[in-house]
């Protein structure tokens, strides 16, 4: 079943790369903090890159200003978040995170499978909103749809 607001995010273990691989757990990312976590089917895939991740780029310090960290996650392996982070000239501070093997994406029930596609299992595109670990709220995309999750539109109906 899908996360639901109200809902504590679940526990799994995400990579990012920094000197190496490094490892952080969910309830570490949004323990004590209001994070808005993004998440698209692919680095380098024409819509996450030509408009979702360049949204939120844009609108980091709109953010940033509300004091709320922006996250974004993939079903890909750390290296290739880190290459897009560089090809799309990511701030610091936005992070990018790898669920490599969907276990994250699936504790959230926002996995889909994209083999038909030669993809594998990937994540739905979606946008949540967290305070200390409990989704205060959520915005799901229909297939092949970027609306709801987009950056100008999740910090539209964020809390001021």
């Amino acid at each position: 079943m899908p996360i639901q607001i109200g809902d504590r995010i679940p526990e799994a273990v995400l990579q990012f790369i920094d000197d190496g691989v490094r490892k952080i757990n969910s309830a570490d990312l949004f323990a004590h903090r209001r994070v808005v976590l993004f998440a698209v089917p692919g680095a380098f895939t024409p819509t996450c890159s030509e408009r979702h991740l360049p949204g939120y780029v844009e609108r980091f310090d709109s953010f940033k200003q509300r004091g709320i960290e922006v996250v974004c996650m993939a079903v890909n392996d750390a290296f290739v978040m880190q290459a897009w982070g560089k090809s799309q000239n990511v701030p610091s501070g936005l992070r990018l995170l790898s669920d490599g093997n969907a276990d994250f994406t699936r504790a959230l029930g926002m996995e889909f499978d994209g083999s038909g596609f030669g993809m594998g299992i990937r994540s739905k595109r979606f946008a949540l909103y967290a305070d200390d670990g409990i989704v205060r709220a959520l915005w799901v995309e229909a297939p092949g749809e970027l609306r709801v999750s987009a950056a100008d539109a999740v910090l539209a109906a964020l809390p001021v």
